[in-house]
């Protein structure tokens, strides 16, 4: 049975630190709701009882960062892939920090120095709610994934810019992301 909590207590900021990977959606009114499994070792930071931030790294789609420009709100997910059985969803409103904003070096401190940082998102948690989750599977977690890090350094900081603006400053849907307020910009 679903539970409503008011903020995250120490049991569940247990749990969240626990999860190698966790879920995002958001929308906006029109198109399509995007959701995007999430992961890699310290990108995800509790700042406090109703607020969170995670690093979004460089990826195929810029969709998160492109919705929050037009619809704050999101959902975060954790679900039990190991232990005991536990589904944990924050609801609130988010916003993404880029490089160039005055709040970045702040929250940067914050997480591993990843290459190809692309967004910091900031969450305001307004609601937080837990189900069973027994219908999630038993899995064994053997590692984080090299991939994205890997290529990301190979690429370096040139090659990165010029993904982003090759893949990146246009959502699915045909929305500008809002990463570069230059095209040419890098970072």
């Amino acid at each position: 049975m679903a539970q409503h909590h008011a903020s995250i207590s120490d049991r569940f900021a247990g749990f969240i630190a626990a999860q190698p990977m966790f879920f995002v959606a958001t929308a906006t009114e029109q198109g399509r709701i995007n959701l995007s499994p999430k992961g890699l070792d310290g990108t995800f930071r509790i700042l406090g009882p109703n607020r969170v931030a995670w690093l979004n790294l460089t990826g195929s789609g810029n969709e998160t960062a492109t919705h929050l420009c037009r619809n704050d709100r999101i959902t975060i997910m954790f679900c039990a892939f190991s232990g005991a059985p536990l589904i944990l969803r924050l609801y609130g409103r988010a916003r993404a920090l880029h490089h160039r904003d005055g709040e970045w070096a702040e929250f940067d401190a914050l997480f591993p120095d990843y290459p190809a940082k692309r967004q910091i998102v900031v969450v305001e948690v307004d609601s937080i709610i837990t189900s069973c989750g027994f219908g999630i599977p038993l899995m064994d977690y053997s590692g984080q994934r090299p991939t994205l890090p890997a290529w990301a350094q190979s690429k370096g900081p040139e090659g990165i810019g010029q993904y982003w603006r090759d893949k990146n400053l246009v959502s699915f849907d045909g929305l500008p992301t809002g990463l570069l307020d230059d095209p040419d910009e890098t970072e």
